[in-house]
């Protein structure tokens, strides 16, 4: 590999935050342990773990499906993120673009004000059926305006639209139910808590489908850059391609955020870091957006749990907090491409 470089920092930063995630916590576990019991879970090796039932149960049950969460949705919000930033040619796109968040949330204040502490089974898929909804919705939008209806500048309009919309419906059904707003606004900030294994598995096939056809398209995301025509003299068919990369990075993204609730700014955060260090090109920054991503969240995870020991901080606060100023230094040197 030419430059080793990024790949070996990407290692580096999964393992320890990873690592960090499994050891840091009320209970304190030290991380050889913790390697030493991950080894003693590999056929052939014969390795015996140190760890007590308890701290076993700990690790295995409370935090690990915790941490595997935290880098599933956070590495899913970034890569998403770069993608949209590709085909919109929008260095300011993130994964609530056109309307995830206000669809997820629709359809979780739905499930929340109607069905109640009954409706817990119900939350994800509804918060899932809420964002392809939305998206839908903004594409159909975007692709019936009159002259750009097909351009880029005009789906993302269409995604703000569709987003207000949604919005303003979710806050008259909340004002109806104010009963549940405290429920409604606990999802809505971002929350890893309660992770569990059957969690990880629901999110699991979308993200690895979502992403993979996002980095296999990694190389055409770069022949856009060069704009529309030109990409289509290269024989590229863009309306093909944006279409295919949108509902890729729509349909993990949705399923991130009915599993964890709405986690802000990652999308954004992330593939510019990356940017700023290596300048790296699509190719290679869209594999680095998903090992960085979710190292980032799960980094941001574990400051929302610790910070404020034992009382926890919704992880949606905390990525909010590093990414608004992170954005206004985008906003201020972005040059946005229409």
């Amino acid at each position: 590999m030419r430059h080793p470089t990024p790949a070996v920092a990407a290692t580096v930063a999964l393992s320890g935050a990873v690592l960090a995630g499994l050891a840091i916590g009320p209970v304190h576990i030290g991380a050889g342990e913790i390697v030493e019991a991950a080894a003693a879970k590999l056929p052939l090796l014969h390795i015996h773990s140190g760890l007590s039932a308890t701290d076993a149960t700990i690790v295995w049950q409370l935090r690990a499906p915790r941490v595997v969460l935290a880098l599933l949705v956070g590495g899913m919000l970034a890569v998403a993120g770069a993608a949209y930033q590709g085909v919109f040619r929008n260095p300011l796109a993130d994964p609530y673009l056109l309307g995830v968040a206000g669809g997820a949330g629709l359809g979780a204040t739905i499930v929340i004000a109607y069905a109640g502490g009954t409706g817990a089974a119900l939350l994800p898929p509804a918060a899932f059926a809420g964002a392809a909804l939305a998206v839908a919705a903004a594409y159909a939008l975007g692709r019936s305006a009159s002259g750009v209806g097909r351009s880029p500048a005009a789906l993302v309009l269409a995604g703000v639209t569709v987003a207000a919309f949604l919005t303003a419906a979710q806050t008259f059904i909340q004002q109806q139910h104010a009963d549940t707003l405290q429920t409604v606004y606990a999802w809505i900030l971002g929350h890893l808590d309660a992770a569990g294994w059957h969690d990880v598995l629901l999110v699991l096939p979308y993200v690895v489908v979502s992403a993979s056809v996002l980095i296999m398209h990694r190389r055409i995301l770069d022949v856009l850059t060069l704009g529309d025509e030109e990409a289509a003299s290269l024989g590229v068919n863009v309306r093909r391609v944006r279409a295919l990369v949108v509902v890729a990075a729509t349909l993990g993204t949705a399923a991130a955020v009915a599993a964890s609730g709405l986690i802000g700014f990652v999308g954004i955060i992330v593939p510019h870091a990356i940017r700023l260090a290596t300048g790296a090109r699509y190719r290679t920054l869209l594999p680095l957006s998903f090992a960085f991503g979710g190292a980032f969240l799960c980094g941001a995870d574990l400051v929302a749990r610790t910070l404020l020991a034992p009382a926890e901080i919704p992880v949606g606060i905390i990525t909010a907090f590093l990414g608004a100023p992170f954005f206004a230094i985008v906003l201020r040197s972005a040059r946005v491409t229409t």
